[in-house]
């Protein structure tokens, strides 16, 4: 009996260890409601998984960059990130600023990210770009 409680408890840590040692890829979003990304990424970081940004992250998708740990995170070649206001639709469907959005969703970025935007104007309806060395100098770079 308390040798197959033990061989249980020894199975079920090695599930939970390959639970958190997989990553979770980034390589095309464009990211959505600012909602259920926070909700998406909150449940990731419990999941304690790692997250490897090999692509395109946009708008919302950036928000795991201040859910998940950087130690967490790490970034291939590919990798580049599209930072902007957030917006609501307005009269007639046209995209307005939404400030409170914008300044929550910038307040949860690292200061680095943050320096960086700042440095480029902020957060405004203009998208900007971090990639290459730039954002290899910030996130280690993924190993092969």
């Amino acid at each position: 009996m308390k040798r197959s409680m033990a061989l249980a408890a020894a199975a079920l840590l090695v599930i939970g260890t390959r639970a958190s040692n997989a990553a979770v890829w980034i390589t095309d979003d464009r990211g959505g409601q600012i909602g259920k990304y926070i909700y998406r990424y909150e449940k990731l970081r419990a999941s304690g998984q790692r997250v490897i940004i090999g692509g395109f992250c946009a708008s919302a998708c950036t928000i795991v960059l201040g859910t998940i740990p950087s130690s967490r995170i790490c970034v291939t070649p590919n990798a580049e990130l599209a930072f902007h206001a957030a917006w609501d639709f307005g009269r007639r469907g046209r995209a307005v600023t939404n400030f409170g959005a914008t300044r929550m969703v910038y307040s949860m970025y690292p200061a680095p990210v943050r320096r960086w935007i700042a440095h480029r104007g902020g957060l405004t309806p203009r998208t900007i770009f971090l990639r290459g060395r730039r954002l290899q100098e910030m996130y280690r770079s993924c190993s092969s």
